[in-house]
């Protein structure tokens, strides 16, 4: 994981017979009913899609459609594709003083015994033992005594590979964000995985955390990103293979915390989805 912290950092009509219309029968109604209350549920579902990067509320979910915790099948595959495919998935963090939840905009891969920029990568410690258990756990370590980093841990138990959230989009829970970081503007609230451990309110607690059946969880909605491509680049804050390209994001989402790449409506930067 890092070494260094970027500190700084989703209604229906009245159904009314036509005026004229001869020889309808309950049935037929009832049937176009139930057919416009689908094509307005898809339509809905394809505008949580095209809600604007920059929308400083509480984006395009409410509370009693969250979804559900995803299964441990999700997780239990190579980082890198891990990494990739939780751009735009919603993280839930539930706890006593409220629940807090954000679009995951940016994330980094680390390969445990393969990867030597990964904490892993000199085997277990007492500190990394997280990684070294079953997939869909969740790695928190703490950084200058003071921040908190979330990893997801992935692949088969003994590989040691996680992926690192740097930056949210958040989307419920905001007031109490901004509680817990001083008045940050929205856009700052989560950005970078120092500031995102705060907003979450992560403790040590944390630590170990299971994904699927726990107070911290990455729901199963659909992934939401904003219209915009994702893209990778090397780590950040990393000084051993760092030219890997496993750091994934929304290019151009103003909650991303490294170099956002290229704007929206651009094509995204090819991803290489397997180790070097």
């Amino acid at each position: 994981m890092r070494r260094r912290s970027d500190i700084r950092g989703a209604g229906g009509r009245e159904d009314r017979t036509p005026a004229g219309f001869r020889g309808e029968t309950l049935e037929t109604r009832a049937g176009r009913t139930r057919s416009a209350s689908r094509a307005a549920t898809r339509s809905q579902d394809r505008g949580a899609e095209r809600v604007s990067p920059r929308e400083p509320g509480r984006g395009p979910v409410r509370s009693e459609s969250l979804g559900r915790p995803l299964p441990r099948a999700f997780y239990d595959r190579p980082a890198v594709a891990l990494a990739r495919d939780l751009i735009g998935r919603l993280l839930v963090c539930d706890l006593p003083a409220g629940r807090v939840s954000g679009f995951i905009v940016e994330t980094e891969a680390y390969r445990g015994g393969l990867d030597p920029a990964s904490h892993a990568f000199r085997g277990p410690t007492a500190r990394n033992r997280v990684m070294f258990g079953p997939p869909g756990h969740a790695y928190v370590y703490s950084i200058y005594g003071m921040h908190r980093c979330l990893n997801l841990v992935a692949e088969p138990e003994g590989r040691a590979a996680a992926v690192l959230l740097r930056a949210l989009a958040p989307c419920e829970g905001v007031d109490l964000m901004r509680r817990r970081r001083g008045g940050e503007a929205w856009e700052g609230l989560a950005r970078g995985p120092g500031n995102l451990g705060r907003a979450l309110g992560l403790t040590p607690g944390h630590n170990g955390c299971d994904l699927v059946a726990g107070r911290l969880w990455v729901s199963d909605r659909p992934a939401v990103k904003f219209g915009l491509p994702v893209t990778t680049s090397s780590r950040i804050g990393v000084t051993r293979a760092r030219e890997r390209p496993w750091r994934f994001f929304l290019a151009g989402h103003p909650c991303v915390s490294g170099p956002r790449g290229r704007g929206p409506g651009r094509p995204a930067v090819s991803s290489r989805l397997t180790p070097p």
